[in-house]
């Protein structure tokens, strides 16, 4: 397979498989999806979602959020892992939010970026599932996905970006990103698959016989 037939192959893979592209971070409002996304960085969605209930009980929007102490954010968080850093960038971005936006998320990814704990892919993932606008969120594990089906030379999480960007039309980039994400977890693990088991890598690459080594 080239690489355009294995784009191809990739499409209609995932769109088989995953027709719906639910978000698997449990929220509310765009400023709690802001929040979960952030609490995910290191974490799992499962773990988060058990966790952001009690924290949105407490606060569901910056305003209330302003309000919170950080020491309380960081004891409801903590199991999330990163939770110093995590807490005080909550009641940061928050505080932000009020004073500078009138307690709403921008829907512009570089103001985005500027907010505490608020990296390129956590803003990325906001932009494309809380406002819809076209972007394509890549974290390690659908960097090393990528490289596996040689969509990608591994440079680089940002190169991959690129490259994915490039390779699939830019209507699809929302859908694609969770789809990946959900074919990962169930069929293209980081220890089960490595790039020879799952139907994706035995079909692109027939003739690969060693595990597939990514780049970080």
């Amino acid at each position: 397979m080239n690489k355009k037939q294995r784009v191809e192959f990739i499409t209609q893979t995932l769109d088989s498989l995953y027709p719906k592209t639910p978000v698997p971070l449990n929220h509310k409002n765009i400023f709690q999806l802001l929040i979960a996304v952030l609490l995910s960085a290191q974490c799992t969605d499962e773990r988060v979602n058990k966790i952001t209930p009690e924290l949105f009980k407490k606060a569901k929007n910056a305003f209330s959020m302003a309000k919170l102490n950080t020491d309380l954010i960081y004891n409801i968080i903590r199991p999330c892992g990163l939770a110093p850093k995590k807490s005080k960038a909550i009641s940061e971005l928050s505080k932000i939010l009020v004073k500078n936006f009138q307690g709403k998320v921008p829907e512009n990814i570089d103001e985005l970026e500027k907010l505490p704990g608020v990296g390129h892919k956590t803003a990325s993932v906001v932009i494309s599932q809380g406002f819809g606008h076209p972007a394509f969120p890549v974290d390690t594990h659908i960097h090393r996905l990528a490289q596996r089906w040689g969509l990608t030379n591994g440079k680089s999480v940002n190169q991959t970006e690129k490259d994915l960007k490039r390779l699939f039309p830019k209507s699809n980039w929302n859908k694609l990103h969770l789809q990946i994400i959900f074919y990962g977890r169930e069929h293209c693990t980081a220890r089960g698959c490595k790039g020879l088991i799952c139907a994706i890598c035995k079909t692109c690459f027939p003739k690969r016989i060693r595990p597939f080594k990514t780049k970080k």
